[in-house]
């Protein structure tokens, strides 16, 4: 019965762990989000994919660079340097998107970054950088 009891004890530990983790890292999201309104023409959530993976992060656009970061992760574009801009309703692997979402496929020097997030939210991103292709108003983007 005791073992039990401890077995149970350290499952409910671990899940409030867990959501207090998560809690508290889409908090710090949001106060990432915050410092950069001011400066950014742009501000949002999207979930940055790789492979398999998906990691939240806070998108945001200035006039020359294009950030993407989190608690773990700090990255950037210059705009000048990003070959390709698409939208699309699959991964470049191949999979479908949930329904309500798109995604946001930056190409530079040959790699590609993906970024899902609502239709919505896409809506906002193509108005402020529009799709491009390679060696075709790219060097306008940040302009």
């Amino acid at each position: 019965m005791l073992a039990t009891g401890t077995v149970v004890g350290v499952i409910v530990l671990a899940v409030l762990v867990w959501l207090y983790i998560r809690t508290r890292s889409q908090d710090m999201l949001e106060e990432m989000m915050q410092k950069r309104r001011g400066a950014s023409r742009l501000v949002t959530r999207a979930d940055y994919v790789e492979a398999m993976a998906k990691m939240p992060v806070a998108l945001s656009l200035t006039d020359k660079e294009f950030f993407y970061e989190n608690t773990d992760l700090q990255a950037s574009f210059e705009l000048a340097r990003v070959d390709e801009i698409e939208y699309d309703n699959e991964m470049q692997t191949g999979h479908s998107v949930p329904d309500g979402t798109q995604v946001m496929r930056l190409r530079s020097h040959g790699a590609a970054f993906e970024f899902l997030m609502p239709q919505a939210d896409i809506a906002k991103w193509q108005a402020v950088l529009p799709s491009t292709r390679s060696g075709h108003a790219a060097m306008k983007v940040g302009a």
